[in-house]
């Protein structure tokens, strides 16, 4: 994992964004952000259970898929399989080292949240 500050390839209202086997920060603070840190750290275990590229796709088809669910772009955002796993589980530091393989399936789910 290589942590890297590249502000202006993050996008507009977030923080974080991982490409295996990157993780790029919009600010350097977000270097000690122990929470956003294993947020990103939980996409890493994903996109490596994909194979890097099946991730992306299925990201972008859900995203998609949740977008004419939802009618909202955050909401689909929030929504997608492999945030809602992020997002619920990235207080927890310990997570990633009980985590069974695929665990986002789960998260599949239709929920609105």
């Amino acid at each position: 994992m290589f942590l890297i500050v590249a502000k202006y390839l993050i996008p507009k209202g977030y923080r974080g964004v991982t490409l295996f086997p990157f993780v790029l920060f919009k600010y350097r603070e977000d270097l000690k952000d122990t929470i956003l840190i294993n947020h990103e750290k939980i996409h890493l275990r994903q996109q490596v259970e994909l194979l890097i590229v099946p991730f992306f796709i299925w990201y972008l088809l859900e995203y998609i898929f949740r977008l004419f669910q939802y009618k909202s772009a955050n909401l689909a955002y929030r929504n997608i399989s492999f945030e809602r796993e992020a997002y619920a589980n990235e207080k927890n530091n310990q997570y990633l080292a009980r985590r069974s393989f695929f665990r986002f399936i789960e998260y599949v789910v239709l929920h609105k949240k």
